[in-house]
C-alpha cells in the first residue's frame, strides 16, 4: 500500500509567489516519487489557496519528456547529442578558451532571461559570472522589459530597488495603465490573487480605472476602461500633471520635506494641456480633467504602470510620470498609495546609510554598433543581432545564454536568429532545445523546479507585502545532475581560466566571504555553525543580516511562510539619493520631455506611424514562450491570433477566421483573425512568446501548436533612447487579407506548404 505525502512550496512561474501544496506518492514501477496532484496551500501567509493553471502543472513540466537530463553537444555533423557532464564541461572550456585567445574576452556576450529572477541559483551566483566573464556585453530580458521602470525609480529614489508599488488592499482609487494583473498575476508589484484583491477594493467602495489599447481581463472587470492610442501615456499622464497645477490640486502629502525638483516637473509638463493632447491620445480632454481630479480627490491613490507603459517609444518617461503624479498627489509613501517594501534578505534600501547614498550613474558607456546606452551595467537586447552580426574590434563572437530565448523574445527576431547561426562559440543553460538554444555548441540543464530550493531574492523587494518564505526542493536531483548554482559556479571558474575540472564549491566559497566581510562576527560565526552550503547559507546570512533578524531555521519551521506584516512609510530612510531627497526631476528624464513635445506638435506622427499600431496581449495559461509545452496549457480555443476592430475588419476586407498578413518594416507573419470589439479601432494585437516551429527544436507539445513569432515584426531600431529598452507595444503595422493558402514563414527563412492556420491551432 503506497503512502502518500505532501510538501509545501512557492511557486517559481510568475511574479506572484503563491504557495503549493503538492502531493506525492512512491512510483509503482522504480525508484523515486511522482506527483499526484498540486493545489494551492490555504496556510500560505500571502496567497491563502489561490493558484492559476500554471502552477498546478509543476509536476507535468518535471516528467515532460523533452526538458533535457543530460548535457548536449553538437558533434562532428552539427546534431545536438547527449554527453556526460565532464565532457560537456570539456567542450565549454576548449570552445571558450578559443575565442578568448583568439578575440580577447570583450568578443564574448552574455544573455540572461526572464527565469532568471524567478530562481535562486541565478539570482545569487549570476554576478560572479558576471565578472569572471570580464566582458562588457551582457544583455537581458530586462531591457525588453522593465528597464524604463528601473531607471526612472533608481534617479528617482537612489536605488532600481526602489520601485514603488502599489498598496492595493488598502488603496481607494487605483489606476492601472497598460498592465493587465488579472492574466499575468501581476508584474513589478508582487502579490498572489489579484481577481480577490482587486474585488475587495471595489466592495469597500474604491474604484478601479484602467487605460489601455485592449479591453484586458482587468479592464473588463473595472469601473471604468478608458482606450488610449498605444505609445502616448506619458502624454496621458504629463496632462493630468498639467490639470493638477494649474487647478491647485497639488499635495505632496507626508513627503513635501523630502522632495526636490517640484518647480522643473511644473515647467516640463506646461505643453501638455489636455485639449493639446486629446488628439494624440484619443482620449477626450474632459475625461482627462476628470481622471486627474479623481485621483487627486481620492482618500488615498495609486498610479500602477506595466508592460504597455514601459516596452514602448516613451518608456522612461511613462515610468517617471506615473510617480511624479504618485507624489504630487500626496500618494507617495503612505498606506492605500505607492510604497516602498522591506524585504526579509534586505536590499539596497536597507543598507547603508539611511536616507543617503551614492545613487546611480547611467549611459557609462554605448554599444559599438548603434551607439545605444548602457543602463545598470547591461546593453540594450535590441542591440545583440547587431553586435554579433557587424564585423569589426568588440564583435560578439561566442554566447552564452541562461533560461533565455531571446530569439522569440528581443526584437527582428529574423536577425538575431541569423545572428546566432554565425557565432563562433555558443553555451546555453537552459532545460529545453528552443528557438534560441538550439543554435548553440553545448546545452547544460538545470533541475527541475521540483528538484530546487527557492527563495524569491528579485520578488520580495517588490511585494505589496513583506513575506519571507523558504522552499526546500521538493524532490532530489537525479544523481550525478548538478544544482542550477553549481553549474553557475563552474562556468564563472571556467571563464577565469580554471579549467573543466574545477569545484563549484570553490566560487560557493568566494561568494559567501563576499557577503561576510559586511557582517558581525557572532553572525558570521551562527551560520557557519548551521553547516549550510551553497543558496542556503547565502540566504541564512542575508536574513540575519536583513532588517528583521531571521534566521533559515526560523523559516524552516514556518514551511507556509512567516507575514512581516503590511508595507509601512519609509521615506527618507529608504532613499540612496546623494541629495537625501526624492529626485522629482531627474535631469536626464526631464531632457527626454523635448522628444516628447515634438511628438505632441507633430500630432503623435513624430513616431513613424501607420494606420495600424500592434500591441501584444497575454494569456493566464502562458509564460513568455517557455510554457507551451505543457499539454494542460494548451487545450482550449486558439490563442495565437491577431485581434482586430471590426472597423478595421471592415475597412480590410476581413471576417472572422480569415488569415491575414501582417507586415512591419523588419518581417512578416500570417496568422488568423479574431474580429473584437475589445481592442480600440487602429490597434491591433498578436499575443507574446509563440512561433516554435523553427528546424530543430525539440518541443513538441509547443511545435503543434506553434502560433508566430510576434517579434518577426519588432524593429530592432526602435528603442526607449533614455533606458535602451524595446518597442514591443505600438509598432507600426500593415494588414491584409490572404487569399489563397500560402506558405508559412519559417525563422531560417524555408517554408512549408500547406494551410497558414496550421500554427495556431
Amino acid at each position: 500500500m503506497s503512502v502518500e505525502r505532501t510538501a509545501v512550496r512557492t511557486c517559481p512561474l510568475c511574479e506572484a509567489t503563491c504557495g503549493l501544496e503538492i502531493t506525492l506518492r512512491p512510483r509503482a514501477e522504480g525508484a523515486g516519487e511522482e506527483v499526484v496532484r498540486i493545489r494551492g496551500d490555504r496556510d500560505d501567509v500571502f496567497s491563502r489557496g489561490f493558484i492559476c493553471p500554471k502552477g498546478s502543472t509543476l509536476g507535468q513540466l518535471h516528467t515532460d519528456p523533452d526538458r533535457l537530463r543530460q548535457p548536449l553537444i553538437r558533434d562532428a555533423h552539427g546534431r545536438l547529442v547527449e554527453a556526460s557532464w565532464a565532457d560537456a564541461w570539456v567542450a565549454v572550456a576548449r570552445g571558450l578558451a578559443a575565442v578568448v585567445q583568439r578575440h580577447g574576452r570583450g568578443a564574448v556576450g552574455l544573455y540572461f532571461g526572464n527565469p532568471t529572477a524567478h530562481n535562486l541559483g541565478p539570482m545569487l551566483y549570476l554576478r560572479h559570472l558576471v565578472r569572471a566573464m570580464g566582458t562588457p556585453h551582457l544583455y537581458s530580458a530586462s531591457t525588453l522589459d522593465q528597464r524604463p521602470k528601473e531607471i526612472s525609480a533608481a534617479l528617482m529614489f537612489g536605488s532600481n530597488a526602489s520601485v514603488p508599488v502599489p498598496d492595493v488592499d488598502r488603496t481607494d482609487f487605483l489606476l492601472v495603465m497598460g498592465a493587465d494583473p488579472l492574466t499575468s498575476n501581476g508584474s513589478l508589484a508582487t502579490a498572489p490573487d489579484w481577481p480577490g484583491r482587486l474585488r475587495a477594493l471595489r466592495a469597500r467602495g474604491g474604484r478601479l480605472v484602467v487605460v489601455d489599447p485592449r479591453r484586458s481581463r482587468t479592464a473588463a472587470t473595472a469601473d471604468r476602461w478608458i482606450p488610449i492610442r498605444p505609445g502616448a501615456d506619458a502624454h496621458l499622464l504629463a496632462a493630468m500633471a498639467n490639470v493638477l497645477f494649474a487647478e491647485g490640486l497639488v499635495d505632496l502629502g507626508t513627503v513635501a520635506g523630502h522632495v526636490t525638483g517640484l518647480d522643473e516637473v511644473r515647467n516640463a509638463v506646461a505643453d501638455f494641456t489636455p485639449a493639446a493632447v486629446e488628439g494624440v491620445t484619443g482620449i477626450p480632454s474632459a475625461t482627462i480633467e476628470e481622471l486627474a481630479r479623481q485621483l487627486a480627490g481620492a482618500p488615498a491613490a495609486a498610479v500602477y504602470g506595466r508592460l504597455g507603459t514601459t516596452a514602448q517609444a516613451f518608456g522612461t518617461l511613462t515610468s517617471w510620470l506615473i510617480d511624479v503624479l504618485n507624489v504630487i498627489t500626496g500618494n507617495l509613501d503612505r498606506a492605500g498609495g505607492a510604497m516602498f517594501a522591506k524585504p526579509a534578505l534586505g536590499s539596497p534600501n536597507t543598507r547603508g546609510e539611511p536616507g543617503r547614498g551614492p545613487g546611480v550613474v547611467v549611459h557609462r558607456r554605448h554599444t559599438r554598433v548603434r551607439g545605444l546606452p548602457e543602463s545598470l551595467g547591461e546593453l540594450p537586447a535590441s542591440a545583440l543581432a547587431e553586435e554579433i552580426d557587424t564585423p569589426g574590434d568588440g564583435q560578439v563572437r561566442a554566447l552564452l545564454t541562461v533560461a533565455g530565448n531571446p530569439v522569440v523574445a528581443a526584437p527582428n527576431a529574423q536577425r538575431l536568429d541569423s545572428a546566432l547561426a554565425g557565432l563562433d562559440f555558443m553555451v546555453s543553460v537552459d532545460v529545453y532545445v528552443n528557438e534560441t538554444t538550439r543554435h548553440a555548441d553545448v546545452i547544460l540543464p538545470v533541475p527541475s523546479l521540483l528538484e530546487k530550493e527557492h527563495y524569491d531574492v528579485f520578488l520580495y523587494p517588490l511585494a505589496l507585502r513583506n513575506i519571507a518564505n523558504w522552499s526546500a526542493a521538493v524532490l532530489p536531483a537525479p544523481e550525478g545532475q548538478p544544482q542550477e548554482w553549481e553549474v553557475l559556479a563552474k562556468l564563472a571558474l571556467i571563464a577565469e581560466g580554471r579549467g573543466a575540472d574545477a569545484d563549484p564549491a570553490v566560487l560557493d566559497e568566494i561568494a559567501y566571504a563576499a557577503l561576510a566581510r559586511y557582517a558581525p562576527v557572532d553572525v558570521v560565526t551562527a551560520v557557519d555553525a548551521g553547516g549550510r552550503r551553497g543558496p542556503a547559507r547565502l540566504v541564512d546570512l542575508m536574513l540575519r543580516t536583513g532588517p528583521y533578524a531571521l534566521t533559515l531555521d526560523d523559516l524552516e519551521a514556518n514551511p507556509h511562510g512567516i507575514d512581516l506584516g503590511a508595507l509601512t512609510p519609509r521615506l527618507p530612510e529608504a532613499l540612496r539619493t546623494p541629495s537625501g531627497r526624492v529626485e522629482l526631476a531627474p535631469a536626464l528624464i526631464v531632457s527626454d520631455m523635448q522628444r516628447l513635445r515634438v511628438d505632441l506638435r507633430a500630432g503623435g506622427d513624430g513616431r513613424r506611424v501607420r494606420p495600424l499600431l500592434l500591441v501584444g496581449r497575454r494569456h493566464m495559461r502562458s509564460n513568455n514562450s517557455w510554457m507551451h509545452n505543457v499539454p494542460a496549457l494548451m487545450k482550449g480555443r486558439p490563442r495565437c491570433t491577431i485581434q482586430v476592430h471590426r472597423d478595421d475588419a471592415d475597412r480590410h476586407g476581413l471576417v472572422d477566421g480569415d488569415t491575414a498578413r501582417v507586415t512591419s518594416r523588419v518581417g512578416e507573419v500570417l496568422l488568423p483573425v479574431e474580429i473584437t470589439d475589445e481592442i480600440s479601432p487602429g490597434v491591433v494585437s498578436i499575443p507574446h512568446g509563440w512561433g516554435h516551429d523553427a528546424p530543430g527544436v525539440r518541443l513538441r507539445v509547443a511545435g503543434g501548436n506553434a502560433g508566430v513569432n510576434s517579434n518577426l515584426l519588432a524593429d530592432e531600431l526602435l528603442v526607449d533612447p533614455v533606458s535602451g529598452n524595446a518597442v514591443l507595444n505600438g509598432i507600426p503595422v500593415e494588414l491584409s487579407r490572404v487569399e489563397n493558402r500560402l506558405p508559412t514563414p519559417r525563422l531560417d527563412g524555408a517554408s512549408e506548404t500547406g494551410d497558414e492556420c496550421r500554427a495556431a491551432i
